[in-house]
C-alpha cells in the first residue's frame, strides 16, 4: 500500500491563517502554551498534561523551524522538522489543537486566540511570560508551571553526543 494514510489526530494540526475558523469548536475555558517541544520527554508530556488540567481545551503554538534557530539552541537544531514536531504534539490526548509561529514570540497569537489561561514552564516568571499583561487584562489567568521532572532536550542530546 502506498501513500499516506489519514490519522484523527493529524486534525489537530492547524496552520495559523486557519486558527480564526477553528476557535470556535474549541470549548472553554481554552489553554495556550508554547514551545519547541524538539525531542519530546517526560518533562514535556507532564508540563503539557498540567496545562490542559487548567482548562478545557488545550493550544500549543510550535517555534517554526526558523524561529527555533533563533533562540541559539544549536546550530542543529531542531532535531525533528516542524512538521514533525507538530503530529507528535498533536497525537497527545492532552492538547486539542495544535499551531506554529516563525516570530521570536508567539505574541501575535497569543492576542488574535484571545486564551483564557496563559501557561509557560516554571523557568518563567509570571511578569517575563510573553502575553501575561494582555490576558489578565481581558480576565485571563497566567501559571508558570513548576517542573515535577529535570529533563531538557539539550541535556539529552549532550548525552547522545557524548559531551
Amino acid at each position: 500500500m502506498t501513500g499516506h494514510l489519514p490519522t484523527d489526530f493529524e486534525q489537530k494540526i492547524c496552520p495559523p491563517e486557519q486558527l480564526s475558523a477553528r476557535l470556535g469548536s474549541l470549548t472553554r475555558p481554552l489553554v495556550f502554551t508554547n514551545g519547541c517541544f524538539d525531542i519530546l520527554h517526560r518533562g514535556h508530556v507532564t508540563y503539557l498534561a498540567q496545562a490542559r488540567a487548567l482548562g478545557q481545551g488545550l493550544i500549543v503554538a510550535l517555534n517554526t523551524d526558523a524561529s527555533v534557530k533563533s533562540l541559539g539552541k544549536g546550530d542543529d537544531r531542531p532535531i525533528n522538522p516542524l512538521e514533525n514536531r507538530a503530529a507528535v504534539i498533536a497525537a497527545l490526548e492532552s492538547v486539542s489543537l495544535v499551531t506554529w509561529f516563525d516570530a521570536d514570540t508567539p505574541y501575535e497569537l497569543i492576542t488574535a486566540i484571545k486564551p483564557d489561561i496563559l501557561v509557560k514552564g516554571g523557568d518563567w516568571a509570571v511578569d517575563k511570560i510573553v502575553g501575561a499583561a494582555e490576558v489578565m487584562a481581558w480576565g485571563g489567568h497566567v501559571h508558570s508551571i513548576p517542573f515535577l521532572f529535570q529533563t531538557s532536550t539539550t541535556q539529552t542530546l549532550k548525552r547522545i553526543r557524548g559531551a
